[in-house]
């Protein structure tokens, strides 16, 4: 039975929740009431949203287990046997391809108890195309067949022992019952996606219109080149709200303001688990750097040459797709306070041509180094504020934070158990600013 939001627990001055707020109201539609008004009217996602522990457990849970979440590169699975172990929800999954080049995705433990197969470092599943266990020796294929316990080829069983390993005289065990707990695994262009739910609904459910968005810059031939990892003591909704708003622009990042001009932004986006902006005109280097660099993908149209996307993808992936190459944030939640960012540099497919890359890339690298550690040290201090029990939220700034709204608006859905995409805009794009004309 749903609890009423009572009076007794509301700022009289504000309206805003009390802090802290009983973690049993974290799944009540009435304990965001504030935020779901329109957003000329609304106020921020509730403090403890972003500092409960308990908020965070249940997130994890209503959130991150329930729909697709980017956790790395399809170029990282590129041929059988070649994998990457990754973290959601603090499960540990494997992401690979079997013999026959199929996406297999498997939670990272063995069936007999539980042991971890492979380390986070593992970018090959073993020798011969097997994942064994390092404590028992069981050992699977890459379809997560178990092929059962040691007798096999290279399982280390002294000479002569074998028959002391053999299970087949088992009594009521089938190796068949003891394949890998399977997740569900996807692609789209050059992103890997995974879904923890039992019943997960198509990927394309929650990309929505970006395929089509996005169909003329080949994503799915976009290669990975510089990857950098940041610890950030903030949680990673405010990584995500500072990457989907330019209010900051001129305060925290004057380099990036000089190539991305507050006048240039549009709001850029449909129907969809994402929210979208993009600049354009695309502007050139100023003497702090820029851009600029690899040359463009020729085969773009006349708009795409000339923009930069900016794609939130729900629920912690930051993805920028300019003309010339992309940036990738992988945000993974690890508490309420802290997030390990993993920032990837990709081009595309006509750079390897490019005699410059290199030195392209060095450039484009330390811009981008500039540009997020500027925004790493902005959202640690909102972290820190937010933190303070005086906190009770904010009022959203209509014309640059309706893109905050749509993405705590997700966030709420989840927490509340409701399962739907919001629809976009209208227009293609819709101009943030009166045209100067």
């Amino acid at each position: 039975m749903t609890t009423e939001f009572t009076t007794a627990a509301i700022d009289p001055q504000t309206a805003l929740p009390a802090r802290p707020l009983d973690p049993a109201r974290f799944t009540e539609e009435a304990s965001y009431r504030q935020t779901r008004l329109p957003v000329e009217l609304a106020s921020t996602l509730l403090p403890d949203a972003y500092s409960s522990p308990a908020f965070f457990a249940l997130e994890q849970e209503k959130v991150f287990t329930t729909g697709w979440v980017a956790v790395g590169f399809a170029n990282d699975v590129d041929r059988p046997g070649a994998c990457v172990v990754v973290e959601v929800a603090g499960r540990s999954i494997i992401v690979t391809r079997d013999r026959q080049g199929g996406l297999r995705g498997f939670h990272n433990l063995c069936r007999h108890r539980a042991t971890k197969l492979l380390d986070a470092t593992a970018r090959q599943v073993g020798h011969r195309g097997r994942i064994r266990c390092p404590y028992h020796n069981w050992t699977y294929d890459t379809d997560g067949t178990c092929l059962g316990t040691p007798l096999f080829e290279d399982s280390d069983v002294p000479a002569g022992q074998e028959a002391i390993f053999d299970t087949s005289v088992a009594k009521g065990f089938d190796r068949a019952d003891y394949g890998l707990l399977t997740v569900a695994v996807d692609t789209w262009g050059f992103l890997l996606f995974v879904n923890l739910d039992a019943d997960p609904a198509p990927l394309s459910d929650q990309l929505g219109d970006l395929p089509r968005r996005f169909a003329d810059y080949r994503l799915d031939q976009w290669t990975p080149r510089r990857r950098r990892t940041y610890d950030v003591a903030a949680n990673y909704k405010l990584i995500g709200e500072n990457f989907m708003e330019y209010y900051h622009l001129p305060w925290v990042h004057p380099e990036l303001n000089q190539v991305s001009r507050f006048s240039d932004h549009y709001r850029w986006q449909g129907p969809g688990m994402y929210t979208g902006m993009c600049t354009t005109p695309v502007s050139r280097n100023s003497d702090s750097g820029g851009w600029d660099g690899l040359s463009p993908l020729s085969s773009l149209g006349a708009q795409d040459a000339d923009s930069g996307r900016f794609v939130w993808l729900f629920p912690s992936c930051a993805l920028v797709v300019l003309p010339n190459h992309a940036f990738v944030l992988l945000n993974r939640p690890v508490a309420a306070n802290r997030t390990v960012e993993t920032a990837v540099l990709l081009t595309h497919p006509e750079s390897a041509d490019d005699e410059r890359a290199e030195a392209d890339l060095d450039q484009l690298e330390q811009f981008w180094d500039i540009v997020n550690r500027q925004d790493v040290e902005i959202v640690e201090r909102v972290q820190e504020g937010i933190e303070n029990p005086a906190y009770r939220g904010g009022r959203m700034c209509f014309r640059f934070e309706e893109p905050l709204h749509r993405f705590q608006n997700m966030v709420i859905d989840r927490m509340v158990g409701l399962d739907r995409v919001p629809d976009g805009d209208e227009d293609t794009m819709t101009r943030m600013f009166p045209d100067p004309a």
